[in-house]
């Protein structure tokens, strides 16, 4: 196994993976058939192996289809009355308790923070000027890139991470530029709680579920206060089931509910923010702001629209075993919400599943198609086996390359400076996480979230690390053990050569 065939093992993994595509029938008849979804999610499960998911499909004031498919961790068939965890979907939902102090007049969007939560505070002094706008729109200045809050110790309420935040720098001034950043939305769910007095939870159960008759949702500070069962990660295309992580998913991604429930959420979202019983829970104006990002920004308040068609808006939910997305089509009416028991990877089952429920609301033929991720772990297995097989032939060459450098008569430090390639893997295991932040939008983990979201690139790093290893100690061994003796002068004793000598 040669130094440059490590390299290019490595190279192997820039490459893009491109899945191929494989359609299912649909029928052109401009109504949604829900024996169509079902048939789509059906072949979808079975064509990646995804253990379980949710969908609800929604038109104007009408709940078109709920259901579940497959199974969870326990055996249990999932269906639309399960429990999942919708992770940032959440964010639309503070968004929302905002804008509902804000029409009772009890908060201003462009007021600065520190007004209404004193506590709020941070290294930089710059913080004083955040406004609550800007939170929402995730303008604050607040980003992983200054403040990387997975890494850091987490809290266990809102208060906590408020307080965390009193060592953090910003990354930019406020209102310049767009950073994803979880805390700017548990910042507000935490001012919510300063202004209505009421614990978050309680609010949104009072303000926000209750209205809209989300009887089955709730939303927790950390995922083991949800009780649920095991989520997966995939490994070479299986699912495998694993805890979640215990980290804090308080006001940003804390909500855990059914796809049912979903249904009136949708129904709201796309009705003026009237519900289906007619609830009136925001202003139509309020949601067109909540739908609606500033200049230069496709970040709106807890939903993004669109890059790539003009008028779609969405929103991804991920923890680091469950997934979901949920989408709004306000030219159609139609609203669609996805949740998966599988967690978050290259590319997002829900956002693949959601595209063909797009599709098939507007009369369009739907795709069954793999996950990128899933062909790119099929790539590292291959390629994982190739350092291990390479390795090990290096390792059974070891004495024939000791031979060679000898008859060569290289210098040590030569010898040293060419076994170098094979380490290659070392610096990039080392520096994965933060490696990994330009695949995920500048979100910074640390190794934990790496294995949970990337296991096969951390399985192959391990192997060519391991193998680098094996290989320079066999060469060394082998080297020092079939190294020339030499004669001393004085006594005529045989003595160890200190260096190679030329045939």
């Amino acid at each position: 196994m040669s130094g440059s065939a490590v390299l290019a093992v490595i190279a192997m993994l820039l490459l893009p993976a491109l899945p191929p595509t494989v359609a299912v029938a649909s029928a052109q008849t401009g109504e949604v058939d829900p024996a169509e979804v079902d048939r789509f999610l059906t072949d979808y499960l079975a064509r990646t192996g995804l253990p379980g998911a949710a969908i609800a499909l929604t038109h104007g004031d009408r709940v078109v289809h709920v259901a579940g498919y497959g199974r969870d961790s326990t055996g249990a068939a999932i269906t639309a009355d399960t429990p999942m965890p919708v992770a940032s979907l959440s964010k639309s939902f503070a968004a929302l308790a905002v804008m509902q102090l804000v029409e009772a007049g009890r908060v201003d969007l462009d007021a600065p923070v520190r007004r209404y939560l004193p506590e709020f505070g941070m290294a930089d002094p710059r913080a004083e000027a955040i406004t609550v706008r800007q939170l929402l729109n995730q303008t604050s200045g607040m980003s992983d890139r200054a403040f990387p809050d997975l890494k850091r110790p987490q809290a266990h309420s809102l208060a906590e991470a408020v307080d965390r935040l009193h060592g953090a720098a910003l990354a930019d001034e406020p209102g310049t530029d767009y950073h994803y950043h979880n805390p700017n939305y548990q910042v507000a769910a935490r001012l919510v709680e300063m202004v209505s007095g009421q614990p978050y939870a309680e609010y949104l159960r009072e303000r926000v579920f209750g209205p809209l008759g989300m009887d089955a949702s709730t939303t927790v500070n950390r995922p083991r206060d949800a009780d649920l069962p095991r989520g997966h990660i995939r490994l070479y295309g299986k699912a495998i089931a694993v805890p979640e992580i215990d980290w804090f998913v308080g006001g940003s991604h804390g909500i855990v509910t059914t796809a049912a429930d979903l249904a009136q959420w949708l129904i709201m979202q796309n009705n003026g923010g009237r519900g289906a019983g007619g609830q009136q829970l925001v202003s139509p104006a309020a949601v067109d702001l909540m739908h609606t990002p500033p200049r230069g920004s496709h970040y709106a308040m807890g939903w993004q629209v669109d890059d790539t068609e003009p008028g779609r808006l969405h929103h991804t939910g991920s923890w680091f075993t469950y997934t979901a997305e949920q989408v709004l089509l306000p030219k159609t009416g139609y609203g669609i919400v996805v949740l998966t028991d599988m967690g978050m990877a290259l590319e997002s089952d829900p956002s693949i599943i959601a595209d063909g429920l797009v599709d098939i609301a507007r009369g369009d033929q739907p795709t069954v198609r793999r996950p990128a991720g899933i062909y790119a772990d099929w790539g590292l297995a291959a390629a994982t086996l190739a350092v291990a097989v390479l390795a090990g032939i290096a390792v059974a060459r070891s004495r024939r390359w000791a031979h060679r450098q000898r008859e060569m008569s290289l210098p040590g430090w030569l010898i040293v400076l060419r076994q170098l390639p094979y380490l290659t893997a070392v610096p990039v295991l080392a520096f994965l996480p933060g490696l990994g932040s330009f695949v995920f939008a500048g979100r910074v983990g640390g190794f934990q979230h790496v294995l949970y979201v990337f296991p096969a690139v951390l399985v192959f790093l391990a192997v060519a690390v391991v193998a680098g290893v094996t290989v320079i100690t066999a060469r060394a061994v082998r080297l020092w053990t079939t190294r020339p003796r030499r004669t001393d002068d004085a006594t005529g004793s045989a003595q160890p050569s200190l260096r190679a000598t030329p045939p």
